[in-house]
């Protein structure tokens, strides 16, 4: 099953995938395309290549605003499985097609301002005390 092949990359993205703040930074583009080096590209990152299968792409990058990973797919239906899967896990993501950006809000509601996509949050831990 490939959601089973993706969860070890789910686990560095989950913990680069923090609890942050930040507002809405204004006008979405539309959604961006492209390779992970394009995308890396768009938001002026050099992409930490970290995973490099058929399935699945995955790089660590860093901009002012702070660091996050994105993630490429082979398929929509190939991410859409891996963040059903992810977000079980909290965290926040910009989704877009074929693509995933994970990292604190603040981060990812900048990259939203550059590479368009759906903004979308895990579940929240946090509220079910222990």
């Amino acid at each position: 099953m490939r959601v089973t092949r993706l969860a070890p990359a789910a686990a560095v993205l989950l913990a680069l995938a923090g609890c942050g703040s930040g507002g809405d930074t204004g006008r979405v583009p539309p959604t961006a395309t492209g390779s992970l080096e394009e995308l890396a590209a768009e938001v002026r990152c050099e992409p930490d290549v970290q995973t490099d299968a058929e399935e699945i792409r995955q790089a660590i990058c860093r901009t002012p605003r702070g660091r996050f990973v994105l993630a490429t797919f082979a398929t929509d239906r190939g991410r859409r499985e891996w963040t059903d899967e992810a977000e079980d896990y909290g965290g926040h993501y910009l989704v877009g097609r074929k693509w995933v950006a994970v990292g604190d809000e603040e981060v990812v509601r900048a990259l939203r301002s550059t590479l368009g996509g759906e903004l979308e949050a895990g579940t929240d831990h946090h509220a079910h005390g222990g």
